[in-house]
């Protein structure tokens, strides 16, 4: 009997393995101490309590209740199936404990919530017997959640001289990663004199958490050049090709696909969906949509929705439709990944009537649309103008308890400031008490009232966002400094442009000095507008033109025509900046300057393109 049973549970055939033992039972055939633990495991697969109980009553009824093995596997069933209590109470009622009971018991701890508890006991086990070992530390790193505690148990490692032990060293590594420690985590990554497939796994996917995905390819090469027993798995390989999306790294994903290609993980779903992703993110997408084809029979909904995302992503719209009326023949329901990749692909695509209506077919589904659905809607809003859609979507995100969500809250901001709406907007913004401290929240309003025409509003909101210590940033500075361009308040703009390093230790870019020439040059300041720009590095062609369009504004020719000519270097086949100077000469009368212009204008093969208007039909 126990043979068979093990052989189904090694299997994964774990109700074959407790049908098997009913039988057995019904026949009088009696079990023995090691028919007990492979079903334990087959309960906790099952997730069946209810069977575990049953089996736990057979254990004492046939006098195994006191065997360690039996024992110990029923306690790991226990703490698996969250039974914390009975798994506490087997373990005390144990008369002998050997390390593996021990093991059993600290990984329990921390997977039930109990990481101090997981710790205490491992310190108790340094000074007791059985002494720990390299699997007693591999389970309790987990139950680190800070790094101060992760470092006490790393020093204990040494003390116990298994730290290059290659199944504790990969759970110290992950330790760090999940503690943002990047740097000791790669130090014990480098001190590792075996390493296998699962560390460099553990070191791939915690560089990639970490938001370092450009090592990860070189880390690659070296798994591949330094050994060749160890090779890489579908896991190892979803690590790669998913820091190739995020870099863009188009050249090597082709290569990593050529390797997957020579192993029998080709047709593995989760490096083919990884595919799909990354040859959609590098602008691909006919490769990654012949992947999609290729995996026809292995395809999950993720695929899918990879697949449609990436079709969107890339402005195939259509193909994306296709897919998404597709699903159904597959026998696959949208879920609300499905739905969000089409509302927010149309969104992103200016398409917003198709938005909308893919999200009423959402609700008509009975799916309940989520955050991010929420927010990929409400720029469509801002590009229609469609307030009473976006009140419908504040009405929705109230009722569904998350209107007060600091990140939806400053899209509802943005949504009702570009739709001209800024009673609304501030609605919102006044009922976050205390204000939050994320310069985004703040930024909606100041740049919403200026868009608005409302400066003197803007001004107070940035006066406000200092007294409550909120700390800009760049994008609150260009909001502000561009409200005090258009209200003509030269000193003021100057200045808070002085503020940027002194108080922020900002550095100003290219856009804060637009505004402050865009502000000197409004309030005819032209001179001093020219010598800032001759401070900048490398001054784009934005600036110039605005000088010109003041220059146009005060008839300062002389002014005028240097900026024309530096607008011509940088982009020679506009005839926008002649067009202008010579407007600026006609309007003072010399018209000598006018003629020389328009030559020159005919002479460089430059056309002025006519003026056209539209109108929108509803």
């Amino acid at each position: 009997m126990k043979h068979q049973i093990l052989k189904l549970v090694t299997d994964g055939l774990y109700k074959e393995a407790l049908q098997l033992y009913t039988q057995h039972l019904s026949a009088s055939l009696l079990p023995n101490k090691f028919t007990f633990p492979p079903l334990f495991k087959a309960c906790a697969k099952l997730n069946s309590p209810i069977q575990g109980q049953i089996l736990h009553t057979h254990l004492i009824k046939t006098g195994f209740s006191h065997d360690i093995y039996a024992a110990t596997a029923l306690t790991d069933m226990y703490m698996k199936l969250n039974c914390f209590e009975y798994a506490l109470k087997v373990f005390s009622e144990m008369p002998d404990r050997n390390l593996a009971s021990l093991n059993t018991i600290v990984s329990g701890f921390w997977r039930n919530g109990y990481c101090e508890e997981a710790l205490i006991l491992f310190k108790d086990m340094l000074f007791g017997l059985p002494r720990p070992n390299s699997l007693t530390v591999a389970t309790v790193l987990p139950a680190c959640q800070s790094l101060e505690l992760g470092m006490q148990v790393h020093s204990l490692v040494i003390k116990l001289g298994v730290e290059l032990d290659v199944y504790v060293a990969t759970s110290l590594l992950t330790m760090y990663f999940n503690c943002e420690e990047i740097v000791l985590a790669t130090k014990v990554f480098v001190n590792m004199t075996n390493k296998n497939v699962v560390s460099y796994n553990a070191f791939l996917s915690g560089l990639l958490q970490n938001g370092v995905p450009r090592i990860v390819p070189n880390v690659f090469k070296d798994m591949r050049d330094s050994s060749q027993e160890e090779q890489p798995n579908s896991v190892t390989l979803v690590s790669v090709i998913s820091a190739c999306a995020s870099l863009l790294y188009l050249q090597f994903g082709r290569q990593v696909h050529g390797i997957v290609m020579k192993t029998e993980v080709q047709f593995d779903t989760m490096v083919g969906t990884a595919l799909v992703d990354m040859y959609t993110k590098c602008r691909a997408w006919q490769w990654g949509y012949d992947v999609f084809k290729d995996m026809d029979g292995s395809r999950t909904l993720i695929t899918w929705n990879s697949m449609i995302a990436g079709l969107m992503l890339n402005n195939q719209s259509e193909m994306a439709v296709a897919l998404f009326e597709e699903l159904g023949f597959e026998g696959m329901k949208p879920d609300s990944a499905t739905w969000n990749s089409m509302i927010r692909g149309f969104a992103q695509l200016g398409k917003g009537f198709d938005a909308f209506k893919y999200f009423k077919k959402m609700q008509s589904a009975g799916v309940e649309p989520n955050l991010k659905c929420i927010t990929s809607l409400l720029p469509a809003c801002s590009v229609l103008s469609a307030l009473k859609q976006g009140k419908e979507i504040h009405g929705l995100a109230i009722r569904r308890g998350i209107s007060n969500e600091e990140f939806i809250a400053t899209a509802f901001i943005d949504m009702y400031m570009k739709c001209g709406y800024s009673s609304c907007a501030r609605k919102v913004f006044d009922q976050f008490k205390p204000k939050p401290d994320d310069p985004a929240f703040w930024n909606a309003m100041i740049s919403g009232y200026g868009r608005n025409g409302e400066y003197e509003l803007a001004f107070e909101i940035f006066d406000f966002m200092l007294e409550e210590k909120v700390k800009p940033n760049s994008a609150t500075f260009i909001g502000v400094l561009s409200s005090f361009s258009h209200a003509g308040q030269v000193d003021r703009g100057l200045q808070v442009f002085r503020m940027i390093g002194k108080d922020c230790e900002l550095s100003p870019n290219v856009e804060h000095f637009c505004c402050i020439v865009d502000l000197l040059a409004r309030c005819g300041k032209l001179e001093e507008a020219k010598e800032l720009i001759q401070e900048m590095p490398d001054p784009p062609a934005m600036v110039f033109a605005s000088l010109l369009g003041a220059c146009r504004f005060h008839l300062n020719y002389e002014i005028g025509e240097e900026m024309a000519m530096k607008l011509s270097e940088l982009e020679p086949k506009n005839p926008a900046p002649f067009v202008i100077l010579s407007n600026i000469y006609a309007a003072v009368g010399r018209w000598g300057d006018v003629e020389r212009i328009r030559r020159k204008i005919d002479e460089r093969g430059l056309r002025k393109f006519p003026g056209f208007s539209s109108i929108a039909v509803t």
